[in-house]
């Protein structure tokens, strides 16, 4: 482990001094924290203050008992302008002296006898409660002290006024003395009005009463729509029943009329939205809540940032490292969003188990110069995109790379925006770490292999394979909000669609387009037969091969093959081929791009296991004949001219026979079109709907996202989003387990990185990242 390595201790004074610096550097946070705090403080409440002061200066400058007395009317009792008289204006004096007297001590101006009056109502704003039933009547807040005061105490200034006010308002109310009142005091309403707008925020959090039982249980059903109607029950039946729940409340209700053009669903879902939305507003709720991050990322300058997290890397020449790598590159070219490529990164001893002609690298910057220089090479622009790395180890029984740790971690939390997961159930098998959904706004998956096939042809494959689908089906479903399969040879995962979101290197286009011009001059383009071109592994299509040939040798006496491609079974495959005598020729792996490989007319490709082939529609590019089985993984290239396929053995020979005595037909435009990684770019944004996320200015996507009035929150999380949260909360407690992790595949020490991925990566070691806390 990274911790076994640990700097020598020169003395305990250094430890001490190590550790006062700690501590005081910890206590000065706290008090800069503390301090901030204060002073925010101090600031609303003199903000408070100034504005309860202006508040009563426009009461006293409006109100007409600071006016001279009007003629009282003949046969009026004389009580009320001598209550006037003798009880408020004296009062009121006395608070300008008082007032007066505490500017002097404060250093402000003195108030001048004509001037407006204003004095600090905080205390009475506090004190005065409005009970509001409209009767005019008011109580006196108790204040709270010590724990010890049981007993409230009043302030004999509110006191005073609360007993002048309630009696001046008696007998305004049984007196027509003052013609100008209307049978109400406007002193008292004008005083009232006042108080209420200063405690207008706190009062706003109480007036709103709690949802009952009728409304819960008609969002509950709003809510449950889709399951409902799975259950035959119609839509319509379900409005009325929430029509019915919800219109108990319709006439203690006060919300905005909605648009005449909504139907009375609709104005109902709304006015239930905006209700549910009050109500949590006022108890201070926010959406963020345990299945969420608090944190989410916030467009700085009008661009996104798209992280594209890929299970393989250049050199290995796979689908995994290379189409995500064109993905990268042309998704850059937009202004709208920054790109990040986060591709593993292996200790020197898996790279000689992975890569090719025995390159390795000694630091990921040597990596990133290699990936950069062979992309560059192949299309015809800059790319701008940056290429982060994560560490991972190498599996000989599954020959694929597993994520050490929580791939999640390196990704910045300022630039985790959108994340595009090329193979998400490969990457979240053992995903021991933060939920992608949580730290992300949209989260896409890529689902580029069919493990299900690959996994039968394994000893007791039938029982692996049903494991396996259904962890696919979990981990899809808890760490992705949209899957594109790219065929329907994939399993069939949780909101996935199907499209072919792959292009062909332009490399490929451009000997395609040579390849044509030749043959237009007459000259002759092919003068080699037929080729097959992939991995050297059985499950790669070469069962299928050696099969079909030693099935029909005679059929096809002429026939001969050429195989390039390494692998795990190189010197099984061989071997089963020279025992069974077929006219096959085995050469190392080449790129397809190579110039030996331009001369073939024929690839024959009779892989099953394929997703989608990149070496199919990279010889279709070129120009050349394929053949391929009738299968879903080739549905795509079914509508080219030159891709023959078939769906026996019999068909097969035919099809060999007619592409070889025949010449293939030029791309048209659109052809060629629909194999560019400017097409598939396209589809990409269409079927992963990328691009109404990027056209949202808000940065929100699924959570987060704002409404114009007042925002749509849920009372209770929609029940897919609690199945998808407890799934999640599940697979983390399972990976988290050792025991539970090699029981059902993983790489020994895969839950944290290593201590040479820590040296190589210069990360901290996983015990310091995340430590144990503990007695």
């Amino acid at each position: 482990m990274c911790t076994d390595e640990t700097p020598p201790v020169t003395g305990g004074r250094d430890r001490g001094g190590g550790a006062f610096a700690f501590i005081s550097k910890g206590w000065r946070e706290v008090r800069d924290s503390a301090t901030a705090d204060l002073q925010l403080m101090r600031a609303r409440a003199d903000s408070m203050r100034a504005r309860a002061d202006r508040e009563l200066a426009h009461l006293l400058a409006s109100a007409p008992s600071l006016a001279p007395p009007p003629p009282v009317a003949a046969g009026a009792p004389i009580a009320e302008v001598e209550f006037v008289r003798t009880r408020i204006q004296p009062k009121i004096q006395e608070l300008r002296r008082q007032y007066s007297s505490q500017a002097a001590l404060d250093g402000r101006p003195a108030v001048p006898a004509g001037a407006n009056l204003r004095i600090d109502l905080t205390a009475i704003r506090k004190a005065v409660v409005n009970e509001g039933d409209g009767a005019g009547r008011w109580r006196i807040a108790r204040w709270k002290g010590d724990r010890a005061e049981e007993e409230a105490k009043e302030w004999e200034v509110v006191r005073m006024i609360r007993s002048g006010l309630k009696e001046f308002e008696r007998r305004s109310l049984s007196s027509d003395v003052f013609a100008g009142f209307r049978g109400r005091n406007e002193l008292v309403e004008k005083f009232k009005l006042s108080l209420k707008s200063l405690n207008k925020e706190d009062m706003e959090s109480k007036e709103v009463p709690p949802l009952d039982l009728p409304e819960i249980l008609a969002d509950l059903v709003r809510q449950s729509g889709p399951f409902l109607d799975q259950l035959g029950i119609r839509r319509d039946l379900c409005d009325k029943l929430v029509e019915m729940l919800y219109s108990k409340r319709n006439g203690r209700l006060m919300y905005d009329s909605h648009s005449a053009d909504k139907s009375l669903s609709e104005n109902i879902y709304d006015e239930l939205d905006l209700r549910i939305a009050r109500v949590l507003e006022s108890t201070g709720y926010h959406e963020e809540g345990f299945w969420n991050d608090p944190v989410k990322y916030k467009i700085s300058d009008n661009r996104r940032q798209v992280a594209i997290v890929t299970t393989a890397s250049l050199p290995w020449m796979t689908g995994t490292s290379i189409n995500p790598l064109f993905r990268a590159a042309y998704l850059a070219r937009s202004a709208k969003q920054k790109v990040t490529l986060v591709v593993p990164w292996l200790t020197k001893s898996d790279q000689e188990l992975v890569y090719p002609n025995d390159i390795t690298f000694t630091s990921p910057e040597e990596q990133e110069t290699y990936i950069r220089n062979w992309l560059q090479e192949r299309i015809g622009f800059e790319p701008d995109f940056k290429i982060s790395f994560y560490p991972g180890k190498f599996s000989k029984e599954r020959r694929s790379i597993i994520p050490a740790g929580d791939t999640s971690q390196f990704i910045p939390s300022k630039e985790a925006d959108i994340a595009i997961l090329e193979e998400p159930e490969h990457l979240n098998w053992y995903h021991h770490g933060k939920r992608w959904t949580d730290k992300f706004n949209h989260v896409i998956g890529v689902v580029h292999t069919n493990y299900l096939e690959y996994i039968k042809r394994e000893k007791n494959g039938a029982l692996q394979a049903f494991l396996v689908k259904h962890i696919n089906n979990w981990v899809t479903r808890a760490y992705c909000h949209k899957v594109l399969r790219l065929s329907a040879a994939t399993q069939d995962l949780p909101r996935s669609v199907i499209c072919n979101v792959h292009g062909v290197n332009p490399k490929f286009l451009s000997i395609g387009d040579k390849i044509a011009a030749e043959r237009e001059c007459g000259q002759k383009a092919f003068s080699k037969g037929a080729y097959f071109l992939g991995k050297m592994v059985w499950a790669k299509g070469y069962r299928e091969l050696i099969d079909l040939l030693s099935k029909h040798k005679n059929d096809l006496v002429d026939f001969k093959l050429d195989a390039y491609g390494n692998g795990e079974d190189s010197e099984a495959v061989q071997a089963t081929a020279r025992k069974l005598d077929l006219s096959i020729n085995f050469f190392k792996g080449r790129d397809h791009a190579d110039c030996a490989l331009h001369g073939y007319k024929v690839f024959v490709n009779p892989s099953v296991s394929d997703v989608l082939c990149t070496a199919t529609a990279e010889a279709l590019a070129m120009g050349k004949f394929v053949i391929c089985a009738d299968h879903p993984s080739n549905d795509f290239f079914k509508s080219f001219p030159n891709c023959l396929t078939y769906k026996t053995s019999e068909e097969f020979v035919t099809r060999i026979k007619e592409a070889m005595t025949s010449e293939p037909q030029p791309l048209t435009p659109e052809q060629r079109y629909s194999l560019s990684w400017e097409a598939a770019t396209e589809r990409f944004m269409e079927y992963s709907e990328l691009n109404k996320v990027l056209n949202d200015k808000n940065g929100q996507s699924r959570q987060g996202r704002k409404i114009n009035k007042v925002r749509k929150i849920p009372l209770l999380p929609k029940l897919s989003d609690v199945v998808d949260g407890g799934l999640a909360f599940a697979h983390h407690c399972l990976t988290g387990n050792e025991i539970l992790r090699l029981a059902t595949g993983a790489i020994p020490g895969t839950r944290d990185y290593d201590k040479q991925q820590c040296m190589d990566l210069n990360l901290l070691p996983p015990q310091v990242q995340h430590p144990v806390y503990g007695w």
